[in-house]
């Protein structure tokens, strides 16, 4: 291991005039409030002597507070007579996230109303500046198109869209009619697309000719075509001239040199035929607080997809709230995480940001393109304060070395943040010290699309050790319990992350009804929300996360995280990804099984292969020692970059890996199938 071995130390340390600063100290300051964990508990129980505390307190305070704009006010801040499964947030109350975040940014008193809203970035290099007004002008004639269409509140509308700034009009098109936004990410193949439509059942479908990757041209038309085909339901097709193709049979395309889009004259109609032509004013529904504003598909671990179901005012005040003080927002900031609008972030990070006028950055292509600096370039060239990446990405980046970070000037950043999967320590700290310059704190972030937000989240006042997620979230009341469903929080041991109440963003229930809902969620243990992960709260106070919990490996009646043996084995020189895999032993009940893709340089052979399994036996213990170790050219990943061991595992035992819609490279499959 390197210097950066080890999670046991305090990394990083705010300065007490940053800490001051902060938006989470000035609401301590306001409330009376004197650490973290003094926090938690006022904003998630009910604190002896302290009236205002408690969820309830806290979820109602904060829409004042945030300045969340309902129309009408609520009766109640929750009803939960149906126990924390099914409570209704903000019952009584009206609402709209579109008015929220675009209309009255727009407005003509509005300070922001000409503040830019979307930097866009194409991987070509063109840039675009979109305005709240412009987005609010763009968004009313989404709205009116739907309308004309026939959409009403409740109808589902598909977003299978490249990542360009009219995406964001389309969702917030969609919201303003109290239509409910299906976005679809843009990766996906025929059958996860179709899988979703088929599921959605959308009459509305947007989507584009394509986009750039890598300097090619990625094609989504045909794809969309296909799926549609297979799924059905979708009567009108938009679509979106990113490339400057021409669609079939009309003479006036920009690039007569393209391949023609396919094209249904009876179906599909142009971005400016359909959107261009209509009014650019709309009156924005006013909408109860439960309506639902977005179905969001979880890939999931086993089974189907799962439709995520969730509410205006849920994902409303969860994105504010989670902008405001796990981010620290500040009005001249610009925020720019990576993703697309299909995965949980993109909507995310729109909603939480536009709800204070701020600016959001987005980008099309890939990383390293042209060259592994191209996130660094942006953030010099943009002054970006806030950049969001996920570990898997981060770790890509880091094997290219520390020379295509230095030369560019990072020093606009105030915060770092990350999600999706465990860190390793030595990523961590790279991604702290090259990119971070070892002051802008990560803001490691864990919950997920069933809730549009996070459980654990650290505060930017607060110090971190290399990988930790801090604790819970404001307003977030979340334990961590053994088999048993009793606590182990306070005793240091791993176990189980659960939410001991429900928050306005979680799901009211799943697409597919309440018992899939309740199945998935709620079924472990009475009244707990199982959200499948395996953590840890240290004797210092630091929250881990292990992995998933179906993935934990049990050898020997010992558990460990998946990515604590991918770790020791990434530190390697000659290591380029790394994946650990439980299967059936007869001595020890579960042993390991170890894949690695190698770096370009590095050859396989019997002596490296011990090596690796000397070295996360030495770092483990010999019962986790690799029992086998095997050089595979590939893994099978989602389009978020997850990899999926189960299908891993379901290769190595010989049995069906379940749906795999999600996985964005099926031939590595076959490179599982034939390792070396």
């Amino acid at each position: 291991m390197d210097e950066y071995e080890g999670i046991d130390e305090v990394v990083h340390e705010p300065s007490e005039a940053f800490a001051e600063s902060t938006n989470v100290a000035a609401f301590m300051r306001e409330y009376g409030i004197d650490d973290y964990e003094a926090l938690i508990e006022r904003t998630t129980s009910e604190v002896e002597g302290e009236p205002a505390s408690g969820v309830d307190w806290f979820w109602d305070e904060i829409v004042d507070y945030l300045d969340i704009d309902f129309y009408t006010e609520y009766d109640a801040v929750r009803d939960d007579s149906n126990g924390p499964q099914f409570s209704d947030w903000y019952p009584g109350g009206e609402v709209n996230v579109a008015h929220n975040v675009v209309d009255r940014h727009a407005a003509v008193d509005s300070a922001n109303r000409n503040r830019v809203a979307l930097l866009w970035e194409g991987e070509p290099g063109d840039i675009r500046e979109i305005t709240f007004h412009e987005l609010r002008r763009q968004s009313d004639r989404v709205a009116n198109y739907l309308t004309e269409a026939g959409i009403e509140t409740g109808d589902t509308v598909g977003l299978y869209m490249p990542m360009v700034p009219e995406v964001v009009s389309i969702l917030y098109g969609c919201l303003k009619v109290g239509a409910i936004a299906v976005p679809i990410f843009s990766g996906f193949g025929r059958e996860a697309t179709a899988t979703r439509i088929d599921d959605a059942e959308p009459e509305v479908l947007f989507t584009g000719d394509g986009f750039y990757r890598r300097g090619d041209e990625v094609r989504l038309k045909a794809t969309a075509d296909e799926a549609v085909a297979d799924a059905g339901h979708v009567e009108e097709v938009v679509v979106y001239d990113r490339l400057g193709a021409t669609p079939a049979g009309d003479e006036a395309g920009t690039d007569t040199d393209a391949d023609p889009v396919p094209w249904n004259d009876d179906r599909d109609k142009t971005w400016d035929e359909a959107v261009g032509s209509q009014p650019s004013a709309y009156e924005t529904k006013r909408l109860p607080s439960d309506q639902e504003s977005m179905l969001l598909y979880s890939s999931g671990t086993t089974g189907e997809p799962k439709g995520i179901v969730h509410t205006h005012a849920g994902v409303l005040t969860q994105c504010a709230k989670e902008i405001h003080f796990g981010f620290d927002r500040k009005p001249a900031d610009r925020f720019f995480w990576v993703s697309d609008i299909g995965w949980m972030m993109g909507p995310w990070t729109l909603i939480g940001n536009h709800a204070f006028g701020g600016t959001v950055v987005m980008y099309e292509g890939a990383p390293d393109h042209p060259e592994p600096d191209r996130f660094w370039e942006m953030i010099d060239r943009h002054g970006i304060t806030q950049f969001g990446i996920s570990p898997t990405a981060i770790r890509a980046l880091r094997k290219h070395g520390d020379e295509w970070v230095e030369g560019h000037d990072l020093s606009s950043l105030r915060i770092l943040g990350s999600t999706g999967e465990p860190w390793d320590p030595e990523s961590w700290r790279w991604f702290y010290d090259a990119v971070g310059g070892g002051e802008c704190p990560i803001v490691n972030i864990s919950g997920g699309t069933e809730i549009c937000g996070c459980f654990l989240m650290p505060m930017p006042n607060q110090p971190l050790k290399p990988c930790t997620l801090g604790g819970p979230g404001l307003g977030m009341d979340i334990d961590i319990v053994d088999e048993t469903g009793e606590s182990v929080k306070e005793s240091a041991e791993r176990g189980y992350l659960v939410a001991r109440d429900s928050c306005p963003s979680m799901t009211k229930s799943l697409w597919s009804g309440d018992e899939r809902y309740l199945e998935e969620y709620w079924s472990t243990w009475p009244d707990l929300w199982d959200h499948g992960d395996f953590a840890q709260k240290d004797e210092d106070g630091f929250w881990f996360l292990h992995g998933r919990a179906d993935d934990a490996l049990n050898v020997a009646g010992r558990k460990v995280g998946p990515a604590e043996i991918e770790g020791v084995l990434i530190d390697h020189d000659a290591v380029n990804q790394a994946a650990a895999v439980g299967v059936p032993d007869d001595t020890t009940g579960t042993a390991v099984v170890a894949y690695v893709v190698l770096e370009p340089d590095a050859d396989p052979s019997d002596d490296l292969r011990e090596e690796l399994r000397a070295l996360v036996g030495d770092e483990h213990g010999k019962p986790f020692r690799p029992r086998e170790l095997l050089f595979v050219d590939a893994f099978p990943k989602t389009q978020s970059g997850k990899i999926i061991r189960r299908a891993i595992e379901s290769v190595y035992v010989g049995e069906d890996p379940g749906d795999l819609s999600s996985m964005e490279n099926p031939e590595a499959l076959d490179s599982l199938r034939d390792p070396a």
